[in-house]
């Protein structure tokens, strides 16, 4: 926030499997969002609330996106609800589409999207859910055990753009409170922490799932790790599709929902789920820096 900003910011609330987030709208990157800032508006008590925030920014505007402004307009900035910067969000790119749609920047049908892990395609359905292509999972070699009281677990190393450790467990309660980062060895596999996901499975080709996200504690959906959990449950069950020379697709359950992860043969996977703006309104900025005459107002 720079302290010449003294009119009201804009904002909007939208989750995905209730994966919810701040929207801040800021075409010309203009508002400075520090990392606390990022937390304040993200506080479920003295704020409006979420697991993060999307800055919309155009892409020719923001000096980490001007090298994909050719292939896509906007920029999602998006931040940890603890203001910390994270390389993706699936569940986000699927809101912030949605926002584009709703402020009508797009219509539906295809958008790219510029992350910082790279471009995203975005397909918005007539039906309501979204489709994004979320690139090709890297497998690491190096692994994790996972700790959570007296259980530990071995856990699969997938990057999505942004890192995941996927445990397979009995039973979802065996993760714990989840408020604190589980403790997992050798700490130097992910320098920059992790998304840590611990899964059972529900039947064929149907897991469910909780997550730990990195900045953020738990969740109640992950897209990116909903991902890394369809992709390391396919290894684990024979099934990778550069082996079978076909798709193949789960349906993954997270607190919030459901989402349908599919991975081609040539390595891409797709995520598919709902996006839903449920608010608008304005932040006062003297509240957001930390003032006490500010308000925030919002209509549904």
């Amino acid at each position: 926030m720079t302290s010449a900003q003294t009119s009201p910011i804009a904002f909007l609330k939208g989750h995905g499997t209730e994966n919810d987030f701040v929207i801040v709208p800021d075409p010309d990157n203009g508002i400075d969002l520090p990392a606390a800032v990022v937390a304040r508006l993200c506080d479920r008590r003295a704020g409006i609330g979420g697991d993060g925030v999307l800055h919309v920014v155009r892409s020719a505007a923001h000096p980490e996106a001007r090298a994909m402004a050719d292939e896509a307009e906007w920029f999602m900035d998006y931040r940890n609800a603890d203001g910390s910067v994270a390389e993706m969000c699936g569940n986000g790119v699927r809101v912030f589409a949605r926002y584009l749609e709703h402020a009508g920047l797009i219509t539906a049908g295809e958008v790219a999207v510029a992350t910082r892990g790279g471009v995203k395609r975005v397909h918005l359905d007539k039906d309501g859910s979204v489709t994004v292509s979320m690139g090709r999972a890297l497998l690491p070699e190096a692994g994790v055990t996972v700790t959570v009281g007296d259980r530990s677990w071995p856990a699969r190393n997938v990057n999505m753009g942004n890192p995941h450790a996927v445990a397979f467990v009995d039973s979802l309660d065996h993760a714990g409170d989840l408020h604190a980062e589980p403790p997992y060895s050798p700490a130097e596999v992910y320098p920059d922490g992790v998304n840590i996901e611990f899964v059972v499975d529900r039947g064929p080709r149907h897991v469910a799932m909780r997550v730990h996200e990195r900045g953020a504690a738990e969740t109640r959906s992950c897209g990116t790790g909903a991902c890394a959990v369809a992709v390391a449950t396919a290894r684990r069950d024979g099934a990778d599709p550069a082996e079978t020379r076909a798709p193949v697709t789960y349906t993954v359950d997270v607190l919030g929902g459901t989402l349908l992860i599919t991975e081609h043969p040539d390595g891409a996977v797709e995520m598919t789920g709902p996006a839903v703006i449920v608010a608008e309104g304005t932040v006062d900025p003297d509240w957001l820096v930390g003032g006490t005459a500010g308000n925030v107002t919002a209509t549904a």
